[in-house]
């Protein structure tokens, strides 16, 4: 018997940030002292309220199937975070606990998304929405947007894709956002949210890096400009980045309550309810607070600061100021364009930057920008220092 996979399947690459970070580590057990900017996770622990609050779940035995779309409790404590964070208002049932938030957006695609229904993907954009489109069988409509406006689609932009690939079902707005940093402004997302609200387009608004802006910025969700257009838009958010969870595996989501009740249906038979005592854990996690948010948020903007200024000193290295999240995206045309090592584009880049100087960062490809590479400043300051020199001695290497 000839065994053979799925098209679906076929068409799905390996997550770009997991094998560099995978690459990353193997030289790393064979004894090379590797830097690695690839990770997209804190490098502090889960906080300790946090943990404790887990211990008392197992002690009582809280170790069984829960309600699919997350316990009432759970449920009831998300709907305050958005009410107080966000001053927007949904209900319990208006919410979906999913295990991670890439969960929570697929079974989102998977529930508003007919096979060919077209999504708008803002370049750089999340290496993970592409395949997750096309897992939810949708055709991803690529917007490439501008580094002089740090790189955010715009308005006018917005409505010229919609235009030229009508129909369009829907956009997936990152804000903060991975891997540029960016965030939008209240007045940038009135304008957009205008758009959508015109051509009736839905918003998955990706919100997982909320807590992490700097700078003064303030987060906003497009949720918040209008009651149209919050009838219109889901909005994706978790515990991994702001509280160090990653590996707890909890998103959430949160929209129009057909949509939601659709996506819950789906994750019914795809993987039912998140583990139990993440559940409770994350419970504690959104109702009390001691202050290890604020000292993470302040310490990443302390190493974006030092590492934006330290990239902008490499000669003919561009580099947007990040406003959000903890990534920063140096643009590397110029020595793509000029190097003698026959590195045509951002991944011969960061293969060769890995095996030769021993600091692994992600290609600009893999977000649907070649000029750049990510580096993530979750990592001490010691390796962004040291990080930041191999990255310069790299690129003078290859003139």
């Amino acid at each position: 018997m000839k065994l053979e996979i799925s098209e679906r399947a076929k068409i799905i690459p390996p997550s770009p940030t997991l094998t560099i970070s995978n690459k990353a580590k193997e030289m790393m057990s064979s004894g090379i002292d590797v830097i690695n900017f690839g990770v997209g996770e804190p490098d502090f622990n889960t906080p300790d309220y946090i943990k404790e609050s887990a211990k008392e779940a197992i002690d009582a035995n809280f170790t069984r199937y829960t309600a699919n779309a997350g316990i009432p409790e759970l449920r009831k404590a998300i709907s305050e975070k958005f009410r107080i964070d966000n001053q927007l208002d949904y209900s319990p049932d208006q919410i979906l606990v999913s295990p991670g938030a890439k969960a929570s957006i697929v079974y989102v695609l998977m529930a508003i998304l007919n096979p060919g229904d077209k999504v708008i993907l803002p370049s750089p954009y999340w290496v993970s929405y592409p395949s997750q489109v096309n897992l939810a069988s949708g055709i991803s409509v690529f917007v490439p947007t501008k580094e002089e406006n740090k790189y955010k689609i715009t308005a006018q932009e917005l409505e010229e894709a919609i235009i030229v690939n009508e129909p369009v079902k829907a956009l997936i707005l990152n804000s903060p956002n991975n891997p540029t940093g960016s965030v939008y402004s209240y007045e940038e997302l009135k304008d957009l949210a205008q758009v959508c609200e015109k051509y009736e387009i839905l918003v998955i608004s990706d919100e997982i890096y909320e807590k992490l802006v700097y700078e003064g910025k303030k987060h906003i969700s497009i949720a918040q400009i209008s009651e149209g257009i919050k009838n219109q838009t889901i909005i994706i958010n978790g515990v991994s980045k702001a509280y160090a969870m990653t590996g707890w595996r909890l998103g959430y989501s949160a929209g129009p309550l057909e949509i939601m009740k659709a996506a819950a249906r789906i994750q019914e038979h795809a993987s039912s309810n998140v583990n139990s005592i993440t559940q409770k854990a994350t419970v504690t996690a959104l109702r009390k607070d001691d202050g290890s948010l604020e000292r993470m948020r302040i310490e990443f903007e302390k190493r974006k600061q030092f590492l934006v200024k330290a990239l902008r000193a490499i000669e003919h290295v561009a580099c947007s100021e990040p406003e959000g999240a903890f990534y920063v995206v140096p643009n590397v045309k110029w020595y793509l364009s000029r190097n003698k090592k026959g590195l045509k584009s951002s991944t011969d880049l960061s293969m060769y930057l890995l095996e030769n100087y021993h600091i692994a960062c992600v290609a600009g490809d893999s977000f649907g920008l070649d000029d750049i590479i990510r580096f993530s400043y979750a990592n001490s300051m010691d390796n962004l220092i040291k990080g930041v020199h191999r990255f310069e001695e790299g690129l003078k290497s290859i003139l």
